[in-house]
């Protein structure tokens, strides 16, 4: 995959992840909101989630997963792709667009949106990663005097 396609793969697993809330407020603070329509979507579905036992054995199906998807096009002609976990389809919506705009305009994506959304993503990693420290216990075995 090219250096694009890995950038565009990574910007987009940012819009997914990003909440709805914030993901709205940052549309709604796009200045030059652009002219586009609806290709696909939002249609909801399912996805059967797998998992490994013990991360490397025998694949199996763990359950099904809730999943929306939207497909725009811009006038321009930019086409914008976006899954994500839910059913929310208005943040679907602005995941494509915002996917579609950064095909046009890159540098101005990542500086509006994707950069803001890195940093709530990582603080919120940080606080899930605190919680989690802090109920950690360590067991460690004390070597009694036996010879």
């Amino acid at each position: 995959m090219s250096d694009a396609g890995n950038a565009r793969q990574v910007a987009m697993g940012v819009l997914s992840n990003a909440t709805a809330g914030h993901l709205g407020k940052l549309w709604g603070a796009w200045a030059d909101k652009p002219a586009f329509h609806r290709v696909r979507g939002p249609e909801t579905g399912l996805v059967m989630v797998r998992g490994r036992a013990g991360g490397g054995g025998n694949p199996f199906n763990l359950g099904e997963a809730t999943v929306t998807r939207a497909t725009v096009r811009l006038d321009t002609g930019e086409v914008g792709h976006a899954y994500c976990l839910g059913r929310d389809g208005d943040k679907v919506v602005q995941a494509a667009l915002f996917d579609a705009l950064w095909q046009r305009d890159p540098e101005t994506v990542e500086a509006q949106v994707l950069a803001p959304l890195r940093a709530e993503q990582a603080e919120a990693d940080k606080l899930r990663r605190d919680e989690t420290a802090a109920t950690r216990v360590d067991f460690f075995t004390m070597v009694r005097g036996d010879d």
